[in-house]
């Protein structure tokens, strides 16, 4: 274990004269070795052959999905007491925990405007004294689709077509309308909070359903929340594309700057708690990422706060390869049945063990400092870290080797589960179906006139579908979410291609 902090860890100080990779005083960084000045330049010259290789491997593959993001360390402090719901000693009163936020765009490629109209990644790596926890969600409490099995077919048709390389409202629509479990996030992403001011100005959601026990073994279904304390801010439509000129890096900026001018943000932190036997006959499926949980009737209870007060000493090495799973859960917190959920645990660290390496945690931003990492696995691409050369690699053994059975039988992840092996949706629940928390949204939170931005922010997105096919299944999409809605997106997209043809 050590002393110093994630944000610390990894940093090399720099002398005066510069060296090779290996430590080497060189001659120079402006000349090459040549044959006399005008000659050819020699092979063994190593400097330039290192510090040439070195720069056509500087880029690692970018994320497929949340590819262009910020981030920031700083504490998790716990200020209530919910040791009645979870033993994780992270959820412990009075605790104090280092951490790592990422704040990222959805489609956008490195190097898209931060303002596009995205929902938000909102990643949380906590250096707790179990082992590393990570809460990947969004900045919505719901997402596209309920099952992992469609997520790449959702993120093709959200990125480029192949042959123009060009993004494409017919293929989303294409998408949506096919998949009518998105219309909750789609109205969300349509509505007044779909481009936020800044990554400081929007909340955070941890999304899925997760599972916490607590020191007597009892279990609970939890949802985290995440609210800001800069209060949430949001772009309009003009606003956001008047910045994505001026500056594709806003977001960015604006975290960077707020955190080096000593303007700390935070967010207080939530969870709803729904006993485990509720989770049966609730009358929404809590397991199914489409939906929310309703605080009426498990209202939010607060947790404590988040603050981030040290920008990255360096962005590549501490949040490039940062590297999150919603799989990385702490004793006292589990994953519950959620399908999307089930999947990601297994998509996020493949992809990065493909992206930045097989020994991606033993990279000083991933690297559990807080706690032992006693592993058999070892060897492999860029291994860092390495056992004492008297500790055998295999287990069970009987030469002083480390022995499973420290994690307490009760924390083990399970439910009751039983049937047979099909390919079919999740049991419905009594108030389950599409289109009903969409409309819900629509008219009862929305008011008149963030309805009326949600209506033009529809139309434009759907009047540049081309084929009429598809475009008549999207008024009918928000026909079943609210019939005064599909028909106003109908009479929009209508006056607006009215207008189009006098040249208005």
């Amino acid at each position: 274990m050590s002393d110093t902090t994630p944000h610390e860890h990894g940093l090399r100080m720099t002398g005066s004269a510069t060296t090779d990779q290996l430590g080497k005083k060189v001659a120079s960084d402006e000349h090459s070795l040549s044959v006399g000045a005008d000659g050819p330049i020699v092979l063994h010259d190593s400097y330039v052959v290192e510090k040439l290789a070195a720069f056509d491997r500087e880029r690692v593959p970018e994320r497929v999905v949340h590819a262009k993001g910020s981030g920031a360390f700083g504490e998790l402090e716990i200020t209530e007491d919910v040791s009645q719901y979870t033993k994780a000693a992270v959820f412990q009163p009075g605790t104090k925990t280092p951490m790592l936020a990422r704040f990222s765009q959805v489609a956008g490629e490195q190097g898209s405007p931060d303002t596009w109209r995205d929902p938000r990644g909102f990643s949380l790596k906590f250096y707790t004294t179990d082992g590393n926890f990570d809460i990947v969600g969004n900045n919505t409490p719901v997402f596209f689709v309920r099952d992992g099995i469609k997520f790449p077919d959702f993120i093709h048709s959200q990125k480029r077509l192949p042959g123009s390389a060009l993004r494409d409202n017919t293929m989303q629509w294409d998408f949506w309308t096919q998949s009518p479990e998105s219309a909750h996030q789609v109205t969300y992403l349509m509505g007044p909070r779909g481009i936020p001011r800044s990554y400081r100005h929007m909340n955070g959601y941890g999304s899925h359903t997760f599972q916490w026990v607590n020191a007597a073994g009892e279990r609970f279904w939890v949802k985290y929340h995440f609210v800001s304390d800069q209060g949430v801010e949001c772009l309009t439509g003009d606003e956001a594309e008047k910045i994505a000129g001026a500056d594709a890096d806003a977001h960015r900026r604006d975290l960077y700057e707020a955190i080096e001018n000593g303007d700390f943000p935070s967010w207080t932190v939530y969870v709803q708690i729904m006993p485990y036997e509720d989770a049966k006959a609730y009358r929404f499926n809590p397991f199914d990422v489409t939906k929310t949980v309703s605080k009426k009737d498990y209202p939010r209870i607060k947790v404590g706060k988040f603050t981030l007060n040290q920008n990255p000493l360096n962005y590549f090495a501490q949040i490039e390869q940062a590297a999150f799973s919603p799989g990385n859960t702490v004793p006292g917190v589990e994953i519950s049945p959620d399908k999307m959920l089930m999947t990601r645990v297994f998509s996020y660290p493949d992809t990065h063990r493909h992206r930045i390496g097989a020994n991606f945690a033993d990279l000083p931003v991933n690297y559990p400092y807080r706690s032992e990492q006693n592993s058999y696995s070892h060897d492999g691409p860029m291994r860092y870290s390495f056992k004492h050369p008297n500790q055998p690699v295999y287990a069970p053994n009987t030469t002083g080797g480390p022995v499973a059975g420290g994690k307490d039988a009760a924390d083990e992840l399970r439910w009751e589960s039983d049937g047979d092996m099909l390919r079919a949706a999740a049991t419905l629940h009594s108030e389950d179906d599409d289109f009903g928390q969409a409309g819900t949204l629509y008219r009862e939170v929305f008011n008149d006139e963030e309805k009326a931005m949600t209506v033009e922010n529809i139309a434009g997105h759907v009047g540049d579908v081309a084929d009429e096919a598809i475009q008549e299944r999207a008024f009918q999409y928000w026909e079943n979410v609210d019939a005064d809605l599909g028909k106003r997106v109908r009479e929009a997209v209508a006056r607006d291609a009215g207008n189009d043809a006098y040249g208005i």
